[in-house]
């Protein structure tokens, strides 16, 4: 009963959702007060109705109702709680479920903290988001239902993929969602203002707390999904330029772009056009991310599923929303004068550049994501795109781009003078300088990662230097500078912060390219050397799971014949997949990590791959500060809820 209830539930969403799409639309259009008051009800309605199927569909799992043919799909009776519950998103059909939660939420939020703009925006913006809900719960009526019963009922399921029974893989999802959704309540922004033929200021102030709490979950998301492929995969990296991967990294530049491009419409009433188009564009990417997941064009360790008849339909959702979104865009862009003009050499230029250079990363990304693809469609070519032609291809982009992330924030609006900037960093450019000659002397004369330590230290460094100036240090009383520092808005702190979490973050990724790693076979008893270590192999043996068996290796780490760590490296059996899955062993002090993967056993020999990873920790420690940065400059109210007074535009003739 409870799966019937949950199938009901959805297709109540459905007829509440069209209704959402048309009737406030509708009243705002005709200036109807009575139908633009009925979104945020229509909206908290859709709500109530996914969460009651989401919950449907938790319950199933919880109790594993073999009736239900996702459960047998995607999960066992022997599967801990944790992961019977997580696996309600672990698969195809309840992720679509709860992509359309998350996509609810966001609309009820829209209904609940939007009272403060205008009700024809609030009425247009919550229609939008109905559509796109519409479209996504026809999706899943159609083609991905999770409710769908099989009989006779098996005597249990088939289990969850063993790579997804992992706490990091089972968040990184909604983490990801969130931030997806995010770029559809800025796209429901943009077009709400296209419809209306106006963007202001104001609009500028709604849409930046939804493009920063996007992009924030975002960070953690990829952040998170990295850490997994780290620890868990055992290949000893933490991004490999996997086009699924790229799928996410594409939304996330174009939100970065579109985040620092709303400050300016805010700020200066400039790059109106720009900045709805980047609107676009993210939603946009993020709809082509969900399509090559689900479409079965591409083949990772993330796809979801491999289904032509779900990408079609996908496709058709991506070109009737995008493709329609572009085309209103084509209609009304002429029409919005460009306004708030400035110098090429001035805070709003510096965003420009700062816009202008993570587009075009993000352009190449898309490139060498998708061309493999179009060439195999096209001639039967299979080509493979992978790290160098990335690594090669971004570094000339992101080097004047973590330039202009120091430059920028010292700048004034409208107009601006080099040198004085200049003069205010000087004591930044010889951090900068300092860590890349200590890093070459350290490095053995590495230039590349000694430059990416040079390229962190400048942007922590420098977003020291935003809060030293805004607070006037050394130049004031350290009384009234401690003053000021507290008065400073919580967004320019959050700023900083961010800036610098972008810094730790480079740190980290230089410091892996100064990574060694060691392949070797070892019997019980003996050592090796490496990274400054002993490495003991004190026995191999059988391990029992809850839902898997293990072979582990015991490994002991000595110093001067001291034993300073032990480390236990797996591999896993899950025998109801009949799948093998290697469990990494990992040793951090947060300056390196030690890194140990077991392999198969050959001739008595346990074969160890062990990697020593300097600053590995930082990168992911510099993506959560980059998050952090996000939600404190999301708590300052200013941001969140504050928005100049909106004129009264004149009516249409």
């Amino acid at each position: 009963m409870i799966p019937e209830l949950g199938h009901f539930a959805l297709a109540m969403a459905l007829a509440l959702a069209v209704a959402q799409t048309i009737l406030p639309l509708l009243g705002a259009q005709r200036r109807d007060a009575r139908l633009m008051a009925m979104a945020v009800p229509l909206a908290n309605g859709v709500l109530l109705a996914v969460l009651t199927a989401f919950a449907a569909l938790t319950v199933s799992y919880a109790v594993n109702d073999t009736s239900v043919l996702n459960v047998v799909q995607n999960s066992h009776s022997a599967k801990p709680m944790l992961y019977k519950i997580t696996g309600v998103w672990g698969n195809h059909e309840g992720s679509m479920v709860l992509w359309v939660l998350v996509l609810a939420i966001c609309a009820g939020a829209v209904a609940g903290f939007g009272r403060e703009s205008p009700s024809a925006l609030q009425a247009r913006v919550i229609a939008v988001l109905g559509s796109i809900g519409a479209g996504f719960l026809l999706f899943i009526l159609l083609t991905s239902n999770p409710f769908d019963r099989v009989w006779p009922p098996p005597p249990d399921g088939q289990g969850l993929n063993p790579l997804l029974q992992d706490i990091g893989l089972a968040l990184h999802p909604p983490l990801l969602y969130m931030g997806y959704v995010g770029t559809a309540v800025t796209f429901a922004f943009a077009i709400a203002a296209l419809i209306e033929g106006r963007v202001d200021a104001a609009w500028g102030a709604w849409v930046r707390p939804w493009a920063l709490a996007s992009w924030a979950f975002l960070t953690m998301g990829i952040a998170l999904g990295s850490w997994w492929a780290y620890y868990e995969l055992g290949w000893g990296g933490y991004w490999f330029w996997d086009p699924v991967e790229n799928a996410s990294l594409m939304p996330w530049l174009a939100s970065t772009a579109l985040l620092h491009s709303a400050i300016v419409v805010e700020k200066r009433g400039a790059l109106k056009i720009w900045t709805v188009l980047l609107a676009l564009l993210a939603f946009a990417l993020s709809m082509l991310g969900t399509f090559l997941v689900r479409s079965g064009v591409l083949n990772s360790v993330h796809t979801f599923a491999a289904d032509p008849a779900r990408g079609v339909f996908i496709l058709g959702m991506l070109g009737v929303y995008v493709g329609g979104a572009l085309a209103l865009f084509a209609w009304r862009a002429p029409g919005m004068t460009p306004q708030g003009f400035f110098a090429p050499l001035s805070r709003e230029g510096m965003l420009v550049l700062n816009n202008l250079l993570l587009c075009c990363i993000c352009a190449v990304v898309f490139v060498g994501t998708l061309y493999p693809l179009f060439l195999d469609l096209l001639t039967d070519r299979l080509i493979s795109v992978g790290p160098p032609f990335f690594n090669l291809a971004t570094l000339p982009l992101a080097l004047p781009l973590i330039a202009g992330m120091a430059l920028g924030p010292l700048m004034p609006w409208k107009r601006a003078e080099l040198w004085p900037v200049v003069q205010r960093l000087w004591w930044v450019a010889i951090v900068a300088l300092g860590a890349f000659a200590l890093a070459m002397a350290i490095a053995g004369q590495k230039f590349w990662p000694a430059l990416g330590f040079a390229a962190g230290m400048w942007l922590i460094a420098a977003a020291h230097a935003d809060v030293l100036e805004r607070i006037g240090a050394f130049r004031v009383p350290v009384r009234t500078a401690l003053a000021r520092a507290r008065g400073l808005p919580r967004a320019a702190w959050g700023a900083a912060i961010a800036h610098a979490g972008m810094g730790v973050t480079a740190l980290g990724i230089a410091g892996m390219g100064l990574a060694t790693e060691t392949l070797v076979g070892v019997r019980p008893g003996e050592t090796t050397r490496f990274a400054g270590y002993e490495w003991r192999l004190d026995q191999v043996r059988d391990y029992q799971g809850p839902n898997w068996t293990a072979r582990r290796a015991e490994i002991t780490l000595l110093v001067d014949g001291r034993e300073v760590m032990r480390m236990a490296p797996q591999r896993r059996f899950f025998p109801i997949g009949r799948t093998t899955t290697t469990e990494a062993s990992i040793r951090t002090n947060l300056v390196r990590d030690l890194y140990a993967v077991l392999g198969e056993e050959r001739d008595g020999q346990a074969v160890l791959r062990l990697h020593h990873n300097p600053l590995a920790p930082w990168i992911w420690i510099g993506a959560f500060i980059m998050a952090l940065g996000g939600g404190i400059s999301l708590s300052d109210r200013r941001i969140r809820i504050a928005a100049p007074s909106r004129k009264a535009a004149a009516l249409p003739a």
